[in-house]
């Protein structure tokens, strides 16, 4: 019995987080409320509420979706290629997290418009940032960094926001953003490898 309720409950949050998908592209982020949630998805507050105590949780699930979803799209999409020069290797990261907030506009309504709490914590953009962890060294020997989980982190933090701003000043993700995310990107980390040479 036990093991149907868990799929029940399974089969409701992905009902509630596809509602709120809609939603955010219908109608946007402030429109995103437990209220609204229960109205088209059918199911009752009472049910959402168990799920998402709050509008904050349900926008910090979403966010959790897109970072992991974000991880898996960048691990499908790169490649070693087979360059020592870390400003193209930064360049194809930048271009690849680039591409997925283009197709996914959901995502780039939630992480890269959103001014409102709550922020990407930092075990969320672990994740992601694991992940370009591992593209960048399997393309380019970089010398030993103290710190280096951090100094991903703050990386993929950096492009994240320079993506962010760039949305918010042209209200919508352009080759500016990608073109000041690649040049942020490669300078923070070009300070690093110069600092641990």
């Amino acid at each position: 019995m036990p093991e149907a309720k868990q799929e029940r409950s399974k089969k409701r949050i992905q009902i509630i987080l596809d509602t709120a998908e809609k939603i955010l592209l219908d109608e946007g982020l402030e429109s995103l409320t437990i209220a609204n949630i229960s109205k088209y998805s059918g199911l009752k507050r009472t049910s959402t509420y168990k799920f998402f105590p709050t509008a904050d949780s349900l926008k910090e699930a979403l966010i959790i979706k897109y970072i992991n979803d974000c991880s898996e799209y960048f691990e499908e999409k790169s490649y070693n290629i087979n360059t020592e020069n870390l400003s193209v290797v930064i360049l194809r990261y930048v271009e690849i997290l680039y591409d997925y907030f283009q197709e996914s506009s959901s995502a780039q309504i939630i992480i890269l418009k959103n001014t409102v709490n709550p922020p990407i914590d930092s075990s969320v953009i672990r994740i992601l940032s694991t992940t370009i962890q591992s593209y960048i060294e399997s393309n380019i020997k970089l010398p030993d960094m103290h710190n280096k989980d951090g100094i991903y982190r703050v990386l993929t933090q950096v492009v994240i926001s320079i993506f962010s701003l760039n949305v918010k000043e042209s209200g919508l993700l352009n080759e500016t953003g990608k073109i000041e995310a690649h040049r942020a990107g490669y300078s923070y980390m070009q300070n690093w490898v110069n600092q641990s040479s």
